[in-house]
């Protein structure tokens, strides 16, 4: 079969129509890791009728023990949906292992850091190759930290990426329980019991998450632990960054608390840059949460457009 890239084997897998959506399913397979066993989905959203006209391409990143459906239900509905249908060329990765994205042969050992060094530079190059134009980043949680991380590492560069928006993302939030050796020890022995951990489970997700993810937040939180692989530090890097950028903390969020997400805020040296605190106090109509910040009712009305608003502004830019 023809590959759809010139830059690594990639297959259309589907080409749909959904009500007033299309929806191309691309399989890539970049070959660029240790682990060449790698395929990564990507789901393009746009509209129907409109035939080969794209408009400007956002990259949407899901969190953990999710998938592309945190953006988009089976109906249609979700923030990649509205942005579509705003005119925007929306793309949906599925991380190694989620959605339809199959486990890698080394899916226990899959780390925040080689979605940020290998998939996410990969991801882009397919975009901006099949768009002709540098797309935005919009990431939550875990979406969002390895899209710091590929930022602070310098995995992607400023032609790359035209914006970036971090929704619930906190990094450098210190647990100082863990700070002390025996804790960190203890935890660390406990997880290494499991081989994933289950979202269905815990009640945080679809998807089941390697327990290499836990154990590397575990490393970065820990005595003498910093955000950072062996080769760069990423969040000295963050201060280098130099592209708008919008930061989104919820008030109700006890997972990435409105001070953890604006530590990140503080550190990115980028301009122009903007936060925003989803709560009462800032004028919205409820303290949202982790979740709800993106995927609510309230959501659709309060913060979908503001992130279109975002999006159209930083264009102009």
């Amino acid at each position: 079969m023809q590959s759809s890239s010139h830059l690594f084997p990639v297959a259309l897998i589907s080409a749909e129509r959904r009500g007033d959506l299309s929806e191309d399913v691309y399989r890539l397979k970049p070959a660029n890791s240790p682990d060449i066993s790698v395929e990564l989905v990507v789901t393009r959203l746009g509209m129907a009728d409109a035939g080969q006209v794209r408009g400007v391409p956002v990259i949407l990143l899901h969190g953990s023990f999710s998938n592309r459906r945190f953006w988009y239900s089976p109906k249609g509905v979700g923030l990649g949906g509205f942005l579509a249908r705003a005119g925007f060329d929306v793309w949906l990765p599925e991380m190694r292992g989620h959605g339809l994205s199959s486990r890698n042969i080394h899916w226990a050992k899959n780390r925040v850091a080689d979605y940020a060094r290998y998939d996410l530079p990969a991801i882009g190059a397919f975009v901006r190759e099949q768009s002709g134009q540098t797309p935005h980043w919009i990431g939550h949680s875990q979406g969002a930290i390895s899209l710091a991380a590929a930022l602070g590492g310098e995995y992607l560069q400023a032609a790359d990426v035209a914006s970036a928006a971090f929704f619930g993302c906190q990094i450098n939030r210190r647990y100082w329980s863990l700070k002390i050796p025996p804790v960190q020890c203890g935890a660390y022995l406990l997880l290494k019991r499991f081989a994933q951990l289950s979202g269905t489970r815990l009640k945080r997700g679809p998807e089941d998450e390697p327990v290499s993810i836990a154990l590397e937040t575990l490393r970065w939180n820990g005595f003498m632990g910093r955000f950072k692989d062996a080769d760069r530090d990423w969040w000295a890097g963050l201060a280098q960054v130099e592209l708008p950028v919008l930061v989104v903390a919820a008030a109700g969020d006890r997972q990435t608390p409105e001070w953890a997400c604006r530590k990140l805020y503080d550190q990115l040296g980028a301009a122009p840059r903007q936060f925003v605190c989803l709560g009462r106090e800032q004028g919205f109509s409820s303290d949202f949460n982790h979740v709800d910040m993106l995927v609510s009712p309230a959501a659709q009305q309060e913060v979908w457009p503001r992130v279109l608003n975002w999006l159209t502004h930083a264009e102009m830019r």
